[in-house]
């Protein structure tokens, strides 16, 4: 005599499983408008230069302070711009990443 085992033993529910994906696109939908919506700011050299993006990677404001502009040496001031364009993008990919690590459980599933 063959034992058995109850009905749907092993077998995942797909419409189960179909509500939890649905439920997490709706929610990493909604992180991600949130995440874009947000305001990032970085600096370069103890606030000489101070860059304010949204998570879009759209550059919002760029505030220097007049003691790190010397007309005598431009590009110094422009590694300084150049730095905190690049902390500020930093802050709102690691942002993004651990917000939307939140959501998938630490899978990495691609295009997020």
């Amino acid at each position: 005599m063959k034992a058995r085992m109850p009905a749907g033993f092993g077998r995942p529910d797909m419409n189960a499983l179909m509500r939890q994906a649905q439920k997490m696109q709706e929610d990493m939908k909604a992180k991600q408008a949130e995440l874009e919506a947000a305001e990032y700011t970085g600096s370069a050299s103890g606030e000489m230069v101070t860059v304010k993006m949204n998570g879009k990677h759209e550059v919002l404001s760029i505030s220097i302070k007049p003691e790190a502009v010397d007309p005598d040496d431009i590009e110094m001031l422009e590694d300084l711009v150049a730095a905190a364009v690049n902390a500020t993008v930093k802050q709102v990919d690691d942002t993004a990443e651990a917000e939307m690590g939140k959501l998938t459980g630490g899978m990495n599933i691609p295009g997020l």
